[in-house]
């Protein structure tokens, strides 16, 4: 009975008036949810997605967990051939043995750091990393990890109540993250021609600290040295060769000087201890003379990278999204990271060139061009182009850095009046040094229009006040009058190339290894952001490109020169090409100085990874070609049995226009 009346009432055929009866409804009720749950959202078709594309990469990992180890070689010589031995296994084939003690010196970030003490937020990471292995800690608890990898703004050093420690050992630096290698492959191959942990030390430190503050914390610079000077006894009197990376040559140049400097403020190692110790130093991407990218790093929380992601899409990085995902927590962050400021350029104008000039303003990006510029001087017609001013690291926008340097018309921020921001009490969480400048400090900034290197510092110190009084105390970024000055004495000077000298140890030996020919980060043009609460003002113009040029120098608002992606080729080969080559006034004992290049190769296919030719500034560590060049060193060669320089670059011609009193 109740079934007829159910269809009577679906076909229209129910009485007026007529209730409905309750029993009628609960027999209704499983039908309906039938009928809602048939009903398709929007939600249900990403989550649908989501879940597809998880399953479908975990049985894609699953095949290929099951696939044969020796699969991915055999496809790839089957695309390329066979490769060539590794550099461990050919140099074994040729009779090379393990002589000379090696010491890796890792650059920032690479190296892991661990918790030892921290808050309540932090429990149960007593010891595991917080930088570096899988970074768990990151996205399960964002503003915790933060406020433990974040340092004290005002000493540099620990902020109560945390203590994050180096990891220590060769596994502190060997892989970044799982499968990302940064010294394994180089320890690996030194392991086949009979290294061993006695023989190899990892001199990890905590890379956040201005380097005398990680001896004042931790001693790692006396840790080093008693690590090699064990090393060297323990091997026969054979001296170490110390192959740092990145700012760890920064790192290194500063222990040399600290070594041989007396105690309290050196390590009393006396004025031949490097002569005694040390064969050679093989410096891999250093950034003796700073980079650029450490600028706009500091600025803007920006590279070009990070430039480009925020372009894509608009207002996501600036929100408070997710919390540790802004800039502005990222800057908060790094800020307190003294470190950062070792690689603010170094020597002004005289070494990064003027509004006018700059050592490579005939850099032209790639080699057919450079092969046109050659047959031009032969006779045929010199391609045209525009002046790049690379001297102009920093321009508010692109008419600015094209224009002839009479048309601008700047007026000088140092000494403006700042103003208030009435943010000031909204981002206390977000603080940046930025809510202390209000629109007059912002507007002043802007109205500068373009800035040089020898800008760089005041610019900085005018928007980060705090920040720079620290670094300022153990950095500096001039350029020498007289290395006899007692000031120089001080440790401030120490990571400084142009204004500290080398030691005295004329059988040493030093390289310079980069890798060449990927477009490396030298000038920005930036714009004004839309003020808001706790924003940066400033970002850099990614709408700023060249047009209808094959070869752009000028892409998303960055001026490109040749490099290793991180570290143009002035700041790392410059030193060993001039400064240091020969008996100058930076090296008096005249050490003979090398420079090796490596031209970057990408790989073949996505089955060598991130190749064996690369000279990007990471995965340089992985090129067979450098590895085999510092294995010779290790088992006894020099650089003149190395061949010397390897040179691919304009180098010595950019060098040769710098104007420095040697």
């Amino acid at each position: 009975m109740s079934l007829l009346r159910r269809r009577r009432r679906r076909g229209g055929q129910d009485e007026p008036g007529k209730t409905a009866d309750p029993e009628e409804e609960e027999e209704e009720k499983p039908e309906q949810r039938r009928a809602e749950k048939k009903k398709w959202s929007c939600l249900d078709s990403c989550c649908w997605f989501i879940g597809c594309v998880c399953v479908t990469w975990w049985m894609l990992l699953f095949l290929y967990n099951l696939m044969p180890s020796s699969f991915p070689q055999y496809v790839t010589e089957a695309i390329t051939g066979s490769p060539p031995d590794p550099p461990g296994l050919k140099l074994r084939k040729e009779g090379l043995a393990a002589k000379h003690p090696v010491v890796f010196v890792p650059g920032i970030v690479t190296a892991g750091l661990e918790l030892w003490e921290g808050h309540q937020c932090a429990q149960g990471l007593f010891r595991k990393r917080l930088w570096g292995g899988t970074f768990g800690s990151v996205y399960k608890r964002p503003l915790c990890w933060e406020e433990h990898m974040s340092l004290d703004n005002e000493t540099g050093l620990d902020p109560g109540g945390v203590r994050v420690r180096p990891v220590t050992g060769l596994v502190a630096a060997d892989y970044f993250a799982p499968g990302y290698f940064v010294w394994a492959v180089l320890i690996e191959n030194l392991a086949q021609i009979g290294y061993e942990e006695k023989t190899m030390y990892m001199a990890s430190y905590d890379w956040r600290l201005s380097f005398q503050n990680t001896e004042v914390r931790d001693q790692s610079l006396s840790r080093i040295k008693s690590h090699i000077e064990l090393m060297v006894s323990t091997n026969g009197g054979n001296k170490a060769v110390i192959i740092p990376h990145s700012m760890g040559v920064l790192y290194f140049l500063h222990f040399m000087k600290w070594v041989e400097a007396p105690a309290p403020m050196g390590g009393g190692g006396g004025p031949d201890w490097c002569a005694k110790h040390i064969k050679a130093v093989m410096n891999i991407g250093g950034p003796l003379l700073g980079v650029p990218k450490a600028v706009s790093g500091l600025f803007s929380a920006e590279a070009k990278d990070i430039a480009v992601a925020r372009a894509i899409a608009p207002g996501v990085l600036d929100q408070d999204l997710f919390h540790i995902q802004t800039l502005q927590h990222l800057m908060k962050m790094t800020r307190t990271w003294d470190s950062t400021m070792s690689m603010i350029p170094k020597g002004g104008d005289t070494i990064w060139g003027d509004l006018d000039s700059s050592p490579e303003d005939d850099y032209l990006p790639s080699k057919r061009r450079q092969n046109a510029t050659d047959e031009a001087k032969d006779g045929s017609s010199e391609p045209k182009r525009k002046r790049k001013h690379y001297g102009r690291i920093i321009s508010f926008g692109k008419d600015i850095a094209e224009a002839d340097s009479s048309e601008i018309n700047r007026v000088n921020f140092r000494g403006a009046v700042k103003g208030r921001n009435v943010a000031n009490d909204t981002c206390v969480d977000v603080w940046t040094e930025y809510q202390e400048m209000g629109f007059g400090g912002i507007k002043a900034v802007t109205e500068y229009k373009a800035y040089t290197a020898g800008d760089l510092v005041d610019l900085l110190s005018f928007v980060a006040p705090k920040m720079m009084a620290r670094g300022s105390a153990h950095f500096s970024y001039g350029i020498a009058d007289d290395l006899d000055d007692p000031k120089y004495l001080h440790y401030k000077y120490w990571s400084n190339p142009l204004e500290t000298r080398l030691p005295n140890a004329p059988d040493m030996e030093i390289f310079a290894m980069y890798g060449v020919g990927i477009p490396t980060e030298r000038a920005y043009i930036y714009t004004e952001a839309p003020w808001a609460e706790c924003h940066i003002p400033f970002r850099i113009d990614t709408s700023a490109s060249e047009e209808e040029e094959e070869d752009m120098c000028l892409k998303d608002g960055v001026l490109n020169v040749d490099g290793d992606e991180t570290v143009p080729v002035l700041s790392a080969g410059f030193m060993s090409s001039k400064g240091w080559r020969g008996a100058t006034r930076f090296n008096p004992s005249g050490m003979k100085n090398f420079v090796r290049e490596y031209e970057h190769a990408p790989p073949a296919n996505f089955l060598e990874g991130r190749g064996t030719q690369s000279g990007a500034h990471v995965d340089i560590m992985g090129n067979f070609a450098l590895i085999e060049d510092i294995m010779r060193v290790a088992a006894g060669a020099t650089g003149d049995e190395l061949g010397g320089d390897r040179v691919y670059s304009d180098i010595f011609k950019w060098s040769q226009k710098i104007k420095l009193k040697l």
